[in-house]
């Protein structure tokens, strides 16, 4: 399968599951991640149709499979924290959590305020305005 097909795949299955096909999304994407293990975005798209759905086992291990690809990435910490908390385990979703908020300070870095800010900063997390 081609990088293209694999990204085709994945959109066909957010479409159907947008639509209320879940068993076409989910086919789909155990057909994405099967043919293409190593597709951070596969995994990453199982683990939010099978929490949507509630079903917190199948999400939790998809989850892993793209933390274990992509540790650092916010979103699939995110996520991680979601289903952790889903499962009553708040240590666990905490963790996650501040993994999620560090990824995102680090692109905040990455990325200067404009000139015209003012000196206030903006936090995405919580929409809140500060002085640095």
């Amino acid at each position: 399968m081609t990088d293209d097909e694999l990204q085709t795949l994945i959109e066909d299955a957010t479409a159907d599951f947008a639509i209320g096909e879940t068993d076409n999304a989910l086919a789909k994407l155990s057909r994405a991640t099967a043919t293409a293990p190593q597709s951070f975005e596969a995994w990453h798209a199982l683990a939010e149709v099978n929490f949507s759905l509630r079903q917190l086992d199948p999400a939790l291990a998809a989850a892993e499979k793209g933390h274990a690809l992509r540790p650092s990435d916010l979103f699939i910490n995110t996520t991680l924290s979601r289903i952790w908390m889903e499962r009553g385990d708040k240590a666990r979703a905490e963790h996650f959590g501040a993994q999620a908020k560090i990824a995102d300070w680090k692109e905040q870095l990455k990325t200067p305020p404009p000139p015209d800010a003012g000196g206030l900063c903006s936090d995405p997390l919580t929409g809140l305005l500060s002085n640095p």
